[in-house]
Formats: C-alpha cells, sequence, structure tokens
C-alpha cells in the first residue's frame, strides 16, 4: 500500500454476527447498538421502495417518503421522468414538503419564502443583499438530488450515489415479477399499521409458508390439521404444482384418487378463504372465474387433477382479462418454469405477492429497534382507459384492530408475542434450512452492509436474498 492508498475508516464491530447460518441471534431484533449500525451502514446503502407512480401521476406531482431520519421527495418532472430530492431548505434545514401535494411552480421554504423550481434549482433567495456572494453559489443552493430508478410501478430511492443500479439490485425477484407484468398492476386499497415488533420480525413472517397450518388454519383443506402424525411439511412429486395442491389437499398423506366434482369445489372453497382473508391478492373477480368451471372432466389422479385444473384456471382468466381489454402475463408458461410463487421478497423492505391477475404487496419500514410500519396494498389490474383516484398515505391503524382482513390480523397477532419472547432468555432462531433459509440468506446480506463487503459482492448475494417464499440456505458469497 502506498501512501496515496485511500484507507476504508474502520467500521464498529457488529456484535451480533450471524455465525451459523441457521442460528439467529435474537439480540439483532432489540440491541440498540445493533440498530443503529443498521441505521448507520444499511438504509443508507440500499435501495427502498419509495413510492407507486400512481401516487404521482402527473407532471408536478410528487410525494414524501420518509424513513429513520432521512426525509426524501419524489416528484414527477416531466411524463416519463421521476427525480428525487433531499426534502429541506439550502437555507437552515426545513423541510420542504410534508407530505403528498403539487408542485405548480416548485417549493417554497415556509420558514424564510425561499424558492426552488422542480428541476432542484434555487429561483429566489429573500433579501439576497444579505448574505455573501460565496453564500448564495449556485451549485451550492440548489436541492441534494437523490438517486431514484422506477421498476414495477414503483419508483426506489437510494441515499448512495455509487450503489449499484437498481435491477442489478432486485436478484431474482425482478425477473420473476416481470413475467406477471406487475408494473401494470393498480391500487385498489392502501392500509398501514404501527406494530410492535422489529422490522424484520415483520418481514420474517411472510418469507416461509411453514407458518401457515399453525397460523392460518382456515385455510387448510378439510381433514388437513398440524397434529402430530397427520401431517407434515408439503413434499410434492417433481414437476408438480405446488398451489394448486396446496389448496385441494393441504397437509397430510396425498390420496389415491380424487372426485372430480370435489376437488373443483374445494379449489374454490380455498380461494374463496384466501380471498376473503386477505382483501384481495386473488380478487372476486378471479374466484368468480374458478366458479365457472364446476362440472369440468378431470383425472383421478390427484397431482394430475391439480395440474389440469390448474391449466384450465389460468386459460380462463386470461380470456376473461381480455375480454376486458386487459392483457395479463402467461399464466401457464409462469408454471412451466416453476416460478409460480406467490409471496415474493425484495430486499431489504418490500414484498410482491401475486396469484394470478392479482396481487397483494407489503413495505416494512422500522420505527424504533422493537416497532415498525407495515403498509399493506391491494393490487388488480383495471383497463388502461380507466381513471383511477391517486392514492393517498393512509392514516397507520393498530395492529390488533378488528377491521383487518382476517390474513394480516393472525400474523400481526403472533409479531408482538414473538418480540415479547425473544427477550425472555432466548438465545437465537433455530431456522429450518429447506424452507425457512430466506430469513438467512437475508440476515447474512445485512452483515455484508454493516460489514462493508464490497459493491459487487452484495449485488450477486441478493440473487439469493431476494426471491421467491421458502428459499433453502444459500451460500451468498461472503
Amino acid at each position: 500500500m502506498n501512501a496515496n492508498t485511500p484507507i476504508r475508516p474502520a467500521r464498529e464491530p457488529n456484535p451480533h454476527p450471524v455465525e451459523n447460518p441457521d442460528r439467529i441471534p435474537a439480540k439483532r431484533y432489540y440491541d440498540k447498538e445493533f440498530y443503529e449500525l443498521e441505521n448507520k451502514y444499511l438504509w443508507p446503502k440500499v435501495w427502498q421502495m419509495a413510492c407507486r407512480l400512481e401516487e404521482i401521476p402527473e407532471v408536478g406531482d410528487y410525494m414524501v417518503y420518509r424513513n429513520l431520519d432521512q426525509s426524501v421527495i419524489v416528484i414527477r418532472t416531466e411524463e416519463n421522468t421521476i427525480k428525487a430530492y433531499h426534502n429541506h431548505c439550502r437555507h437552515r434545514g426545513v423541510e420542504l414538503v410534508t407530505n403528498q401535494g403539487k408542485a405548480r411552480g416548485g417549493f417554497i421554504c415556509p420558514f424564510h419564502g425561499w424558492r426552488w423550481d422542480t428541476e432542484g434549482n434555487n429561483t429566489f433567495v429573500f433579501s439576497p443583499h444579505a448574505y455573501t456572494e460565496e453564500a448564495l453559489c449556485k451549485d451550492d443552493l440548489a436541492l441534494r438530488s437523490v438517486r431514484c430508478e422506477t421498476w414495477g410501478g414503483c419508483a426506489f430511492i437510494n441515499l448512495d450515489p455509487d450503489a449499484s443500479p437498481l435491477y442489478e439490485s432486485l436478484g431474482s425477484f425482478a425477473p420473476h415479477m416481470d413475467l406477471y407484468k406487475v408494473d401494470e398492476l393498480k391500487v385498489e386499497w392502501w392500509l398501514s399499521a404501527r406494530v410492535p415488533c422489529n422490522w424484520k420480525l415483520a418481514m420474517e413472517a411472510f418469507m416461509e409458508g411453514y407458518h401457515v397450518a399453525t397460523t392460518h388454519p382456515q385455510l387448510l383443506p378439510p381433514g388437513s390439521t398440524n397434529r402430530p402424525g397427520e401431517s407434515e411439511w408439503l413434499q410434492l412429486p417433481e414437476g408438480a404444482n405446488r398451489g394448486g395442491y396446496w389448496r385441494t389437499f393441504g397437509t397430510g398423506p396425498m390420496p389415491e384418487e380424487v372426485d372430480p366434482v370435489d376437488f373443483v369445489d374445494g379449489y374454490v372453497t380455498a380461494i374463496q378463504r384466501l380471498s376473503d382473508g386477505m382483501g384481495g391478492m386473488i380478487h372476486q373477480e378471479e374466484v368468480d372465474v374458478a366458479k365457472t368451471l364446476r362440472g369440468m372432466d378431470l383425472p383421478r389422479d390427484p397431482v394430475a387433477a391439480a395440474d389440469a385444473f390448474r391449466r384450465a384456471f389460468n386459460d380462463a382468466l386470461v380470456k376473461y382479462y381480455a375480454d376486458k381489454g386487459i392483457e395479463i402475463a402467461d399464466l401457464n408458461k409462469i408454471d412451466d418454469t416453476g416460478m409460480a410463487l406467490s409471496v415474493n421478497y425484495c430486499f431489504p423492505h418490500f414484498f410482491l405477492l401475486p396469484v394470478h391477475g392479482a396481487a397483494s404487496s407489503y413495505r416494512i419500514r422500522p420505527l424504533g429497534p422493537e416497532e415498525c410500519l407495515f403498509e399493506l396494498w391491494s393490487l388488480k389490474r383495471y383497463p388502461a382507459d380507466e381513471v383511477r383516484p391517486r392514492p393517498t398515505p393512509p392514516e397507520p391503524k393498530p395492529h390488533d384492530d378488528p377491521q383487518w382482513p382476517e390474513i394480516p390480523r393472525q400474523d400481526y397477532s403472533n409479531l408482538p408475542r414473538q418480540q415479547r419472547g425473544l427477550h425472555a432468555g432466548f438465545e437465537f432462531m433455530r431456522l429450518a434450512h429447506h424452507c425457512e433459509g430466506m430469513i438467512s440468506n437475508y440476515h447474512r446480506l445485512i452483515d455484508g452492509y454493516l460489514a462493508g463487503v464490497e459493491r459487487e459482492k452484495l449485488t450477486a448475494a441478493a440473487w439469493y436474498a431476494s426471491a421467491g417464499i421458502d428459499q433453502p440456505v444459500h451460500d451468498i458469497g461472503f
């Protein structure tokens, strides 16, 4: 090393690293020192889903994205151009705007009236003669830009100007979701809750389907249970469609044959429960399409019946949407690729949950070491010429509000109990290597950010930490 080689500044040591891939130290979920390391070395370096593009549909529309102590303006400056700026006056730091709005001529500081146009250029200083020439340097007065890129109908921001491009950082999540044409989904409704748990616990509740049989027993077909000797983690024959089989048979031994009428009725009942329980994800109009298939002939072999019905249902849905002038994904093609996973995670805080044409979506942000903001969208497809209202940020509801749809309410009920349990002499989580590996993959990627691992390695590791539900533990490269 010569005298001109820059030395990377020493970082604070990680007090609770993941040393064994299937052991996650409990203190990572409440230790204030670890929380501050995340605030310092993780969040300023990652791509964050800042808003859906529907929130800023017209030129001049803006919204404010906040996370921790950062406040960012995201604005549509031209029909196809989205920009982002740090949300503070360059005079004395006052937030320029506080929520969603329309910047017809730009931004005006409410404190002393300084102004900026939508390109971030300073256009007015009150009593400029009171300042030195150096204090009014044009470039220095411009709003500070924030990296902003769009994908999937959303705007993402990154506070690190040297971060890898967005698409490269989305791992297998992006190409998978592209198959579903998620950029064409629109907001049906948007809710939020303050949940008394660490933000990572809220993420992990949706990274594995292992919890479904116990937390959401209403989703199990009749006769399926999670009782000892009567059920097991779902293992299917090679090439079988997981979704079609689970919704019809759930856990337990595979039947030798099925009755076609009972099969279709069971499938329709199952997706109706999921639609009602989520308030979306599978939309009611899609359930109604499934009902039209009652009476169809099916093989009596259970796996063959599940695959045959799934293909027929997919074809019927594609036709249903096409008749409404809406082009959706080739759902059978997605099935054939083995990528029909209904819950998909994007590091560090975003989910998309497409099943057929509709989807749910989650975004989770920390409010403190043991509290987070959990947002939930119901997304569906509308004809291109249908004018939709501009979505507005919801007022957070209590996590135990009885108005929550049944399935989120069940998930929310676990999280505070889990947070409290982590304090009760609990040392570390024990992860199932096969189906809870995503939890390990993303924790170890967090450790990579805290340790200052090279950007290229972090980007490569995202392939295993931004992916579908029920992933195994992977070697993420560091």
